[in-house]
């Protein structure tokens, strides 16, 4: 999807998303302050309510009434557990494609 098809709350959301998941805002991390977001962001701090209420929705953020904005231990804690699944699909990809590789070379010597 081209950038000009998403909506700006949702690049916002996306962001943030990439930002957990790469490791760069961890649990407990406070968020920019809704002003800061809409300078980043060049929209509107309803535009930046929108994206934060979406992330609330997903479990990935909560938010204090005057003091911000947080990445919930959750999301790290999700972004850990998506991480060692795909590191233990990939073994086990591996793994099937070593022992293909095997029974081709046997084949080959017999």
């Amino acid at each position: 999807m081209s950038n000009e098809a998403v909506q700006p709350y949702q690049r916002i959301v996306q962001d943030a998303r990439d930002k957990i998941r790469s490791g760069r805002w961890a649990a407990g991390t406070k968020l920019p302050s809704t002003r800061e977001l809409a300078e980043e962001y060049g929209v509107a701090a309803g535009t930046v309510q929108r994206a934060l209420t979406e992330l609330r929705t997903a479990g990935l953020i909560y938010s204090h009434q005057g003091r911000g904005s947080f990445i919930t231990d959750t999301a790290a804690e999700t972004n850990e557990d998506s991480t060692a699944r795909a590191l233990k699909a990939l073994e086990e990809q591996v793994a099937d494609l070593a022992a293909r590789l095997e029974k081709i070379e046997k084949g080959r010597d017999d």
